[in-house]
């Protein structure tokens, strides 16, 4: 059984009628772990929930039923903290299973979870929790993250428990021992939630400046009804391998409220360094049906010989977090014979340009408006375009704000007004549209290089040069030049087999001119062998230009 008719329509007939039609319902005082994983407990206890294994070989298969057992351990222990509704706690767990019983049990008691990265440094760590004023940090017990987190604690005087998967250390409370003893039952009432109560934080990527907190409310879930079933193509019949780490905002996307309000199996392989072999050994040995990755992973998955797994059971292929380069797409559906659906959002919102299951890929593209918000595409002076140009993408919360888009930035109100402004929120993206109706992702707006008058963007540069076989990955940016303002220049990460040289400078540059405007083809090529990325995987053009900069 699925819980998706209890907020939308199963039944649109078509793309027209999904488009035209879309409405969702939110129940007063929305609670994702009451509302939903309770009702399942309730009428399908036995119902599998999900498939965890790691790279070890571990395993563990959970029920509906044992998730809703699980979670109220987790609630217990934590209230036993003393954390009380509306105080955050910092989450460092990785893809244990753990992440998503501590994440509802905070449900329960209405405290703020901080998904967070392990990789956080110790003054990481010091600038979330004394940012949120956090009460707790829990994480997993392994030596680096420990140590760098015993390390921070001891600046943060506003903590009430340090915790640690994994047995007892000096310094944590064992989370393990204490879950063990903690009752499953009920021991107070579910948190009712208001329309102010925050449930979650994200810290942002931080490509420019310290992270901001990304604040959402209860109702967030319910904005990812558009994820799981319409995006992802998920029913109680589906097993959905999403890649994130719990960490990341697309973990939220990916592998929580979207597949379980449509009923699917969520299958979590927890690993430390991507291995793109092992991937698609879990997808052949587990059976999955539907795959969500960046555009990074597809990118060394292609590179594998995938004619020798067995992906038969592979229905459905999606990305999000970066551009998809159509090249990309092509070898993938070359293989698998599936076509990836892209969409597009941010931490801030939940995909507000997707690819719906009723639609046919156009590679390059990142879908169509999600129905689930009203888009438009604004020039400088708040003014829409016309297809064909380029424009902000911006959210008309004129008419109130919909479930899934951020409350703001947590005490943060200069920065909410930056980006909640003259009845819009502006998203800083800038996208176009063709006569079809599909948007095409330009860049961030300070990603755009503007040479000799053109204005180039770096997502068609880059998908260009990764159509070549030499190019794993790459970053396009501007350099200043007294002649043309900018030149384009292309950090590039080579292929396995390929030896930087100026005939191979000149070989990409030759590619680029034959595959896209000719303007366009980087004049300045810097081989590496990393590009600078996120916690979360983004590549971070900005510290590129920086370090050109420095350079000069």
């Amino acid at each position: 059984m699925n819980l998706l008719g209890r907020f939308t329509r199963t039944n649109y007939a078509s793309q027209e009628d999904f488009l035209q039609n879309y409405s969702y319902t939110i129940p007063q005082g929305f609670n994702f772990v009451r509302d939903v994983m309770d009702e399942y407990a309730r009428l399908a206890p036995d119902q599998r929930a999900m498939i965890w294994t790691n790279e070890h070989g571990e395993e563990h298969i959970f029920t509906f039923g044992d998730i809703r057992k699980m979670s109220l351990k987790a609630a217990n222990v934590l209230r036993g903290f003393g954390l009380k509704a509306g105080e955050p706690v910092l989450l460092m767990l990785k893809r244990r299973y753990e992440y998503w019983m501590v994440a509802l049990g905070l449900m329960r008691l209405g405290c703020i979870q901080i998904p967070a990265t392990h990789q956080l440094q110790e003054k990481d760590i010091v600038y979330r929790v004394q940012a949120s004023q956090a009460r707790a940090i829990l994480c997993v017990g392994e030596d680096d993250i420990c140590n760098h987190t015993r390390r921070a604690a001891a600046a943060c005087k506003n903590l009430k428990a340090v915790a640690c998967l994994g047995g007892a250390r000096e310094g944590f409370l064992d989370f393990d021992a204490l879950f063990a003893a903690a009752p499953e039952e009920e021991t107070e009432p579910c948190f009712t939630p208001g329309p102010e109560d925050v449930m979650m934080l994200y810290f942002t990527s931080g490509t420019t400046g310290m992270p901001k907190m990304v604040a959402h409310d209860f109702n967030y879930g319910l904005g990812h009804l558009i994820t799981g079933a319409f995006w992802h193509n998920l029913t109680e019949k589906s097993i959905h391998l999403t890649t994130a780490d719990s960490g990341w905002a697309k973990c939220a996307w990916g592998k929580f409220y979207g597949q379980w309000i449509a009923g699917a199996t969520q299958f979590i392989y927890d690993f430390d360094k991507f291995n793109a072999a092992n991937m698609l050994e879990m997808l052949q040995k587990y059976r999955v049906t539907s795959f969500c990755a960046p555009p990074t992973i597809y990118r060394f998955m292609i590179k594998e010989p995938m004619d020798q797994y067995d992906l038969s059971a592979l229905e459905w292929a999606t990305t999000a977090g970066e551009p998809l380069n159509p090249e990309v797409f092509n070898q993938f559906y070359r293989f698998t014979g599936v076509k990836i659906h892209e969409a597009f959002g941010q931490s801030e919102t939940t995909p507000l340009l997707v690819t719906t299951k009723w639609m046919e890929p156009v590679p390059g593209s990142t879908g169509i408006p999600s129905p689930h918000y009203k888009i438009v595409l604004l020039d400088a002076d708040d003014q829409e375009v016309e297809t064909g140009e380029e424009g902000e993408l911006c959210i008309d919360v004129r008419e109130g704000r919909p479930a899934g888009l951020t409350m703001g930035y947590y005490h943060d109100a200069v920065n909410t007004e930056k980006v909640f402004r003259n009845g819009y929120y502006h998203t800083g993206d800038m996208v176009w549209r063709n006569e079809d109706g599909y948007y095409f992702f330009i860049g961030r707006a300070d990603d755009v290089i503007k040479s000799s008058g053109y204005r180039i963007g770096p997502f068609e540069v880059e998908s260009a040069l990764v159509s070549h076989p030499a190019v794993v990955e790459c970053a396009i940016t501007g350099v200043p030049d007294p002649d043309r303002g900018q030149v384009v220049k292309a950090t590039v990460m080579l292929a396995r087999g390929y030896v930087p040289s100026d005939q191979l400078k000149k070989e990409l540059q030759n590619h680029v001119k034959r595959v896209t405007a000719p303007y366009k083809y980087p004049r300045i090529i810097e081989f590496v062998d990393e590009l600078p990325k996120t916690i979360s995987g983004k590549i971070q053009r900005n510290k590129i230009r920086k370090q050109d900069e420095e350079k000069a």
